[in-house]
């Protein structure tokens, strides 16, 4: 009976994937990340076969594929590692350097989802601080009507004025 491509395939995997899974964690430092990077690896090599197969050194393909895909997920962290840093030195320059800023995101955090977000969007321009939106982008933002994005403001100062007990939040 002749051999199947997936049965060569199989073969293959078989006799790679440890030292595939090897390489990524030695790269990556992270098992579950490597186990994960591994298996687009073979996933490449698999949707490619024919063409990997008649190479030279199909292990060393998988293997560099491997190096590859290792390496596009360090810059990808570590370009979301920057920007999250930049934008908390942005919110932490701009939205907390006020005092009894802290307290009031804290009580805005607490709030029900649609509250929270209404009062985000709404007040970072009262405050002058990220945002500049009004109550109808706040609506199309959110989809939802802008009766809805008042009435969630209205709920939402309500509560704030309760539980900080300040004076005019506007």
């Amino acid at each position: 009976m002749p051999r199947l491509p997936e049965d060569e395939f199989e073969r293959f995997f078989r006799t790679e994937h440890g030292r595939v899974l090897g390489l990524a964690i030695a790269l990556i430092g992270d098992r579950n990340a490597a186990g994960d990077v591994v298996q687009e690896a073979f996933a490449r090599a698999y949707r490619h076969w024919d063409r990997v197969v008649a190479m030279d050194a199909p292990a060393a393909w998988v293997k560099r594929v491997t190096a590859n895909l290792a390496i596009d997920r360090h810059r990808r962290l570590v370009s979301e590692r920057n920007a999250l840093a930049r934008q908390h030195a942005l919110i932490s320059t701009v939205v907390l350097d006020d005092p009894g800023a802290e307290e009031w995101w804290a009580a805005v955090r607490a709030l029900p989802e649609r509250q929270r977000a209404a009062v985000a969007l709404h007040y970072l321009v009262a405050l002058h601080y990220l945002e500049d939106r009004s109550i109808d982008e706040i609506a199309r933002i959110l989809d939802i009507a802008t009766g809805t994005v008042k009435s969630s403001l209205a709920a939402a100062r309500a509560t704030l004025a309760r539980t900080l007990t300040e004076g005019d939040l506007r």
